[in-house]
């Protein structure tokens, strides 16, 4: 697919920048957000905006024109929220009859490599262990619930934690009490969160389950004591305790759209913000 027209649920930090990416490429492009005050903001980036709310028993959308579209992309986090097992799915559910009753063919679902539990494990996309969290749970039943509808194909791409523009990862453990020092991270850059979905678009690549983080993992202490080195921020206090960890391995999809990461290692990303 060279052009076309996508729609991004939820135009966020992520889909804001991957909208004005896929303008660029030529494809029109269509963003919703929740709060009205937020419409203008995605005008003037050349994007046709839309107000959609999604609550636990039904959503609210200013024009079902929305789902007029060729790709259908869904970019909305489970809320940290109580019984958000429940309520997530539920709001997934609310969005189904819509996608079949638009004619949509192909659906992007933005996951997280939430759904693996921390077994001390390289973690690949066939496991099928119960997460450790309940964010994980939800993601992992709106996964499943989208994938059994045989009206549209989805592609699950399941990313790591994002860093890039905006985001200092410095940050992310200044309220921790202690973090873990020997474990890796699985961490993806939003540069590259951008590419692998474009690539997906143009290559035709429905009907897969994806995980998309960095291939090099680095340990905790590494990465973020460097983090707040080039930051200027305190150190976060590490512990040296054994732990459980995942590693998220990603080639599968290095393989089936032979792609390259712009930021391979995290730290390469760090040593560009110095």
């Amino acid at each position: 697919m060279k052009s076309g027209t996508v729609s991004i649920l939820g135009c966020g930090w992520l889909g804001v920048a991957l909208a004005g990416h896929l303008l660029r490429k030529g494809f029109s492009l269509k963003g919703s957000v929740t709060s009205a005050e937020k419409l203008g903001s995605l005008r003037n980036l050349g994007i046709q905006a839309y107000q959609i709310v999604l609550n636990e028993t039904n959503f609210e959308l200013s024009s079902e024109v929305f789902f007029d579209c060729d790709v259908l992309i869904i970019s909305i986090p489970p809320r940290r929220i109580q019984a958000i097992e429940h309520i997530f799915p539920a709001q997934i559910g609310h969005l189904i009859p819509l996608i079949r009753k638009s004619g949509i063919q192909k659906v992007l679902f933005i996951s997280s490599t939430s759904v693996y539990p921390d077994l001390g494990q390289i973690a690949i996309e066939t496991d099928v262990s119960l997460p450790d969290k309940e964010s994980g749970n939800a993601l992992l039943t709106a996964e499943n619930l989208l994938k059994s509808e045989s009206d549209f194909k989805t592609t699950i791409l399941r990313f790591g934690g994002l860093i890039g523009e905006n985001r200092n990862p410095a940050r992310f453990l200044q309220k921790t009490s202690k973090a873990l020092a020997n474990i890796p991270v699985n961490l993806i850059h939003q540069e590259d969160c951008i590419r692998i979905i474009s690539e997906i678009i143009e290559q035709e690549l429905w009907g897969e389950t994806l995980n998309a983080c960095c291939p090099e993992h680095p340990l905790k202490k590494d990465f973020y004591g460097k983090a707040s080195q080039i930051s200027g921020l305190p150190e976060p206090l590490m512990s040296d305790e054994k732990a459980s960890f995942k590693l998220v391995d990603s080639n599968k999809l290095i393989r089936l759209l032979n792609y390259q990461f712009r930021y391979p290692n995290p730290m390469d990303f760090l040593d560009s913000i110095k």
